[in-house]
């Protein structure tokens, strides 16, 4: 693989940048490396920024590895899901952060890469694992071969397929006869609940959901966004780019219930929640991509960023 295999058009870069303020200098935490779009951006911005990227995938790890070697000395790399920056060994490197982003979802690289089994095109190889050196994550054939009907049926109505119960009963019906292996199998199941061709858009909302559910994403999401924010110094800001509507919920809720004082039924003699915001959301609805960035890559249609930034040290002082 070379690094050019490996590209990264980086969505939004410029809003990203102007939310992260990383002119200012500190230690930003890229927790999806991928290409290292973004992290040369935020190392461009400036002598004083150093950045810390981690990703899923060893093959993104490499790559960054070479596109980001002329800043070596500001650079530090990590193969780690961003579900465990709250674990201990990352304390000493990764608190007080100065700004951290998550740009959720697939890469281009993962996508057109047909081994690794991301994507609908024909005899494609139903894999999906972000870390393929992760023996505990099965692959999205595994998972399609032993859910049970009922776990079949919550993934696909995730997905926004309106005929999830008969498209889980379908694929029940057919791993009896012959397991699933690639893409076909299952573009063909979705096909017969149909009762004709599937549209490209269908396809694609169900492969999405089956990643999601293949590389356990959105609980992944919810222990990285809380381990990111303890991660962030006072002042620090959380940038989040996601591209499906469950895990722009979840940022949207985490943001929310962060940015909230007491939230204690009324009547309690006390409050037993924290009683203070722990920062404020930056963003009041998500910002998109303009049209002129969409049709320069029109991956980054469906993108979504919120901001979020923590409570000063002012402000912890004043409401102590």
């Amino acid at each position: 693989m070379t690094e050019e295999t490996f590209r990264h058009t980086p969505v939004m870069p410029d809003e990203v940048l102007r939310w992260l303020r990383p002119e200012c200098g500190g230690v930003f935490l890229d927790a999806t490396v991928g290409g290292a779009g973004h992290a040369i951006r935020l190392l461009e911005a400036g002598s004083a920024v150093h950045v810390i990227g981690i990703d899923r995938d060893a093959e993104a790890i490499e790559a960054a590895k070479r596109r980001l070697a002329s800043a070596d000395d500001r650079v530090k790399l990590i193969q780690a899901n961003f579900r465990d920056v709250a674990r201990p060994e990352f304390a000493a490197e990764m608190d007080g952060l100065a700004g951290a982003l998550m740009d959720l979802g697939v890469s281009s690289h993962q996508i057109d890469t047909q081994e690794r089994g991301f994507s609908f095109r024909p005899g494609t190889p139903l894999r999906m694992r972000m870390d393929e050196g992760a023996r505990d994550t099965r692959s999205a054939a595994e998972w399609l071969n032993r859910a049970d009907e009922r776990e079949l049926g919550r993934v696909f109505r995730d997905g926004e397929e309106r005929r999830w119960r008969t498209l889980s009963r379908e694929v029940v019906r057919r791993r009896k006869i012959r397991p699933f292996s690639t893409s076909d199998d299952l573009v063909a199941a979705l096909s017969a609940v149909l009762g004709r061709s599937a549209q490209e858009k269908q396809k694609a909302r169900l492969f999405q959901a089956l990643r999601i559910a293949v590389n356990d994403e959105l609980a992944a999401l919810s222990e990285g966004l809380e381990g990111i924010r303890d991660r962030l110094a006072p002042g620090g800001r959380l940038a989040v780019l996601s591209y499906h509507s469950l895990e722009d919920r979840r940022v949207k809720d985490a943001f929310r219930s962060w940015s909230a004082d007491c939230r204690c039924p009324p009547g309690l003699p006390e409050c037993r929640c924290r009683g203070t915001a722990l920062g404020r959301t930056l963003t009041r609805r998500p910002l998109r991509p303009s049209a002129g960035e969409v049709a320069r890559n029109p991956r980054a249609r469906s993108a979504r960023l919120r901001v979020w930034e923590k409570r000063g040290t002012d402000e912890q002082a004043g409401g102590a």
